[in-house]
Order: structure tokens, then sequence, then C-alpha cells
């Protein structure tokens, strides 16, 4: 595994290694060992799945609070999404920014999110799944987010707000401005 580094400090992409032969391939998506060699030793208590059924479902932007807040290995195992991770950080000097980029199940890699960030995605395909594992359980009343399509944001979105596929909860997250401070 090789781990590159983002603009978002502590947000890491992680590149796995994969073995191929005539059969297919193989390779190992998490192990608690290697990523304490990659410095990454956060332990992880959940694993989730997701499938949208179609393009242009936006998922986001997510985040849980503290006490509970969890950090969060997302990664691609059928499709293509558009990743969007924001800082929530208020002390960072990368509050407010963002950083997108395209998850596949073709090119084997995930991106550690640790707590402190909103996260969402965007298919891209129909019949898109993605995992999660998180480091702390799913706590209904600390659950929060962040409005996908908060013009203060500036994400670059691959749907327009009228195409988008948006669960009611996520059209109604407040914008970044009403945001109160969780991190």
């Amino acid at each position: 595994m090789q781990v590159e580094e983002t603009e978002l400090s502590g947000v890491k992409i992680i590149h796995l290694d994969v073995f191929a032969d005539g059969r297919g391939s193989f390779a190992e998506t998490f192990d608690a060992r290697s990523f304490a060699a990659l410095g990454i030793d956060t332990v992880f208590v959940q694993d989730s799945w997701s499938h949208s059924a179609k393009a242009g479902v936006v998922r986001g932007l997510h985040f849980q609070l503290p006490p509970h807040a969890q950090s969060k290995i997302v990664r691609v195992i059928r499709g293509r999404v558009f990743d969007v991770i924001v800082d929530l950080r208020a002390n960072s000097a990368t509050f407010a920014q963002h950083i997108s980029f395209e998850l596949s199940a073709a090119e084997p890699k995930c991106v550690l999110i640790p707590d402190g960030f909103a996260h969402g995605f965007c298919t891209l395909e129909d019949d898109s799944e993605v995992t999660y594992k998180m480091s702390d359980h799913y706590t209904p009343d600390l659950y929060k987010g962040l409005l996908w399509c908060d013009p203060a944001l500036n994400i670059n979105w691959p749907v327009s707000i009228d195409d988008a596929l948006v669960s009611e909860k996520d059209a109604a997250h407040p914008r970044l401005k009403d945001l109160p401070q969780t991190f």
C-alpha cells in the first residue's frame, strides 16, 4: 500500500497493492498492521455499505459530532463516484475548503477521512456501491450534514441541482454559514 497526502491535513488516499494472474485479482483492503506501518492507527468498529441505483445520486455531505465523531475509510466496490471532503475543523488553515476526486471500482484505492470533515459523493454510474469503515458507531442524534450544494463551498458537482437525486434529509441540511461550530 502507498499513501498519498492531500491538501487537507489528515485526509489520505490509500493506493492498494493488487496481485493479478489468469484467475483475476486480489488486494488487501484493510490490515491493521499495514495501516499502522503507514501511520494510520485508527481503530475501526463498524462497516457500512450503500448502493445507488442511478447515476446522479448525491449522498452527503455527512459527519458525526463528538463525542462519537467518526473517522472513515471509503472505497468504491462497484461503479464510479465523484467524492467530496470538506474541512469543518474551526481552527484549521483549510477550514471550509474541500477536495474532490473520482473513486472507482476499476482503480483500487480508498480514502481515509479523519473526524472533523464532512463527506459526500455523487454517483457517476448506475449501480454504484460504496463501503465505509468507521471508527465509531452510528449515533442518530449526532449524525449531521452540510448542504451539498451550498454556493459558499464552491464545489463543482458533476450534476446540476435540478438533476441531482437527493434525499429529503440531505436537501434540508444547513449551509456552512448556518452550521454551528462542530469541531
